[in-house]
């Protein structure tokens, strides 16, 4: 029997804080290069999403609790193109059930693009879009082209009953693109493995068992062990505690079936922050494996070195907002890496980590909410050259307010194709002219890091979609 449903985890999210669930987060495969048409990853910088191959990739927000055709919290997509200036909101689409083409009909509580992956699923050289939504539904896939994203194809074989978890890797290591979503089973994983069609078969698929009660609660892939093949790892809880997480490597014949179980994480992203040709995990490590301290916690993330023996098999490093060079100061409930994404923000070949701190209290209110900018080094990462920014920043439009939530997601990737990551926040309880319109911000990476300088932000309104309690912001595609 299913115990879980997507409504309700996300339900608490939003009004308990994830008081029985860990945090449900954007996280990514980050410290992937541009798969195009190969699918392969490189531990470094952060996937390139670029639907209609113009060489500026675009940003993916997600809106899933917007009403659409009259249907409360069916959800929507927003894509803002990118540009050589950056994301451009006069080059947009949204993306929901009601639009032409796309499988389905808006539905009350669907939750369309509540998770979102791009990939280049069928190898042509535009990166496509899976698109996740609650309950019984199937991946849904929208095929990017010259024109940007059209169309739409339900995948066989892809229906989840449960959280709708999703993530994308090359896990064989063919140079196509595979997606991992949650089973039908209790525990399973369903592991689908491309080139897909437009049928929307994959070219083959298996099923995996984690042997826990309840599927993962998130999944972030990257090439951990440097073999060539991206690795998965999935987190888990059980009731009010979290479950060892569990590190899944792949390889010729794609994931294997015994995964090996390693630290208990209520998010992660992956990326080289040392430069060392092995992908490192981030996460953010639950107190006292007690999901429901998550959201009275200051909050902590852990670097699992990547190595040839897997995360962590040779070294580790823990980070919160005392450490030396990190912003601010730890503070209970301020949840430092509710949100985490990897990516190059500097272009000196270190994967750097962003973390979303969304409940940080500031003058402007309570869970006005914040995001710090780490770096990668030769060392690893550290405080060294950390930024921070809020709605207070100068130059960050807006103004903080309590309840926000700025950096509730997170998301690396170059909007500008020139070869720095731009970091993209999601403040979706941030209200526009209704009460948690949400919005998103684009700031532009270079050398010297993050600058506010020519900072793109937008709500529902700006980009035509619909407002009311739209939650735009609460992810960004992976």
């Amino acid at each position: 029997m299913r115990h879980r449903s997507i409504s309700t985890a996300v339900r608490c999210a939003m009004v308990a804080a994830l008081v029985t669930t860990p945090a449900l987060l954007s996280t990514s495969t980050a410290g992937a290069a541009e798969q195009g048409a190969t699918g392969t990853s490189l531990a470094g910088a952060a996937l390139r999403a670029d639907f209609d191959k113009d060489g500026h990739p675009d940003v993916v927000v997600s809106a899933p609790a917007a009403t659409v055709g009259g249907k409360t919290r069916a959800g929507y997509v927003a894509v803002v193109y990118g540009s050589a200036t950056g994301a451009d909101i006069t080059h947009r689409q949204i993306i929901s059930r009601e639009t032409a083409g796309v499988p389905g009909d808006p539905a009350d509580g669907a939750w369309f693009g509540y998770r979102t992956v791009a990939r280049d699923l069928d190898g042509d050289g535009y990166t496509d879009l899976a698109v996740q939504s609650s309950g019984d539904s199937p991946v849904t896939v929208l095929w990017g082209s010259a024109g940007g994203l059209t169309g739409g194809t339900a995948l066989s074989d892809s229906t989840s009953t449960d959280d709708g978890i999703l993530a994308g890797g090359d896990f064989n290591g063919d140079g196509h693109a595979d997606l991992v979503a949650e089973g039908t089973g209790e525990g399973e994983l369903r592991v689908l493995y491309g080139p897909f069609t437009r049928q929307g078969t994959a070219a083959t698929a298996n099923t995996l068992n984690s042997g826990r009660t309840f599927g993962p609660t998130e999944m972030v892939a990257g090439d951990i062990n440097g073999d060539g093949s991206d690795d998965l790892v999935t987190t888990h809880a059980f009731e009010e505690m979290s479950e060892p997480s569990l590190y899944w490597k792949g390889g010729a014949s794609g994931l294997g079936s015994a995964p090996t179980r390693i630290d208990h994480a209520a998010a992660g992203t992956i990326g080289d922050v040392d430069k060392d040709g092995y992908a490192d995990l981030i996460i953010r490590t639950v107190p006292g494996n007690v999901v429901e301290n998550l959201p009275y916690d200051h909050g902590t993330i852990k670097v699992l070195y990547g190595s040839a023996s897997g995360p962590g098999a040779t070294r580790t490093k823990v980070i919160d907002q005392n450490t030396a060079g990190v912003p601010g100061v730890n503070e209970d409930g301020d949840q430092f890496g509710y949100s985490l994404s990897a990516g190059d923000v500097n272009g000196d070949g270190y994967a750097d980590v962003a973390v979303g701190i969304p409940y940080e209290d500031l003058d402007g209110g309570v869970d006005a909410g914040s995001v710090v900018q780490l770096y990668g080094g030769a060392g690893g990462l550290s405080g060294t050259g950390a930024q921070a920014f809020t709605q207070d920043t100068v130059g960050v439009p807006g103004a903080a307010e309590a309840g926000d939530h700025f950096g509730a997601a997170v998301r690396l990737g170059d909007t500008d194709g020139d070869g720095k990551d731009d970091l993209a926040v999601g403040a979706p309880d941030e209200d526009g002219t209704y009460t948690s319109s949400g919005a998103a911000w684009v700031l532009r990476g270079g050398t010297g890091g993050l600058t506010t300088t020519g900072v793109v932000s937008f709500g529902p309104n700006a980009l035509g979609g619909p407002e009311a309690d739209a939650q735009l912001g609460r992810g960004f595609a992976r």
